[in-house]
């Protein structure tokens, strides 16, 4: 079997992903067009979502989980008086609710209440969550649905305001990663009595990479290794410290100027990323990913 090319073109696209298409038809579509076969997304995007999908290629697929980390800001909007089995509006209507009598001071009061700061989530049946093997949307397409434990999320602002429709709101959301935007709308529609669902989902940033930046996938320009973690502290290191590196060496904190509780983004003397180092005890950083090789 002969064996694949190593991947030449090496960076982060930061794509507005359109309405319409998966996470995967975007990397499929990047793969094309640059001609490289080693492309993936850090966090995927419904396929009615829109906004910023991070695209690693070639080396920076190895940096796509500290991209995964990074927080995450949502604009949507929130209609109450009915739920959705998909919890959003592609899907099929299970309840509808006389909510007439929502008022603003109620829906912030909810959120504001049980619904802001550390919570616990159960994933949805549509998300890409694998339980004994299996994705929870391939058991909904089944028709089987399965018990979820709750996992915790951070939710940093939710803010939320009426429209000129007296059941929906906009919302823009900032959170931690593995926040469902769809549960947080189900979770506020029990929550003010009623039911609700979500619609016009858009992810406006990811860490400081934000939509203005983001661009349609035929139009991307690739940013360098460098500039894909810079939202971590970055290091410069001497060219003995660089062979460390590249050799995937433990190094000690304190002489290299590696504070805070990383991880870190290691550069040689010519700026390039050499390695992601994370803590290792309380003085030494160990090499999390090494891509200078």
């Amino acid at each position: 079997m002969a064996r694949r090319k190593p991947p030449t073109t090496h960076g982060l696209a930061v794509v507005d992903k359109p309405a319409g298409v998966t996470s995967h038809d975007v990397v499929a579509m990047l793969r094309r067009r640059l001609g490289e076969r080693q492309v993936g997304h850090a966090g995927t995007l419904d396929p009615d979502a829109t906004g910023v999908l991070l695209v690693g290629v070639g080396k920076a697929t190895r940096l796509l989980r500290f991209l995964t980390d990074l927080g995450k800001t949502y604009t949507a909007e929130i209609v109450f008086g009915s739920s959705t089995d998909s919890l959003d509006s592609t899907g099929v209507t299970t309840a509808t609710y006389d909510m007439s009598g929502l008022t603003a001071d109620a829906v912030q009061s909810a959120v504001r209440d049980h619904l802001t700061g550390p919570i616990l989530q159960i994933p949805p049946m549509v998300s890409a969550v694998k339980i004994d093997g299996k994705r929870l949307h391939e058991l909904a397409r089944e028709g089987i649905e399965v018990e979820r434990a709750p996992r915790p999320v951070a939710i940093h602002r939710f803010d939320i305001e009426p429209t000129a429709d007296p059941l929906v709101y906009a919302a823009t959301v900032e959170c931690s990663k593995g926040t469902y935007i769809r549960t947080l709308a189900d979770d506020l529609g029990r929550l003010c009595g009623g039911g609700a669902h979500l619609r016009n989902l858009r992810r406006v940033a990811v860490g400081s990479f934000t939509a203005d930046a983001a661009v349609a996938p035929d139009e991307v320009q690739l940013l360098s290794l460098p500039e894909a973690v810079r939202d971590y502290p970055q290091v410069t290191v001497g060219a003995d410290v660089a062979a460390l590196v590249a050799n995937g060496r433990v190094l000690d904190r304190g002489p290299l100027g590696f504070t805070g509780t990383g991880p870190w983004a290691v550069l040689g003397p010519d700026g390039q990323l050499l390695a992601m180092y994370e803590a290792r005890g309380d003085v030494e950083a160990k090499p999390a990913v090494v891509v200078a090789v």
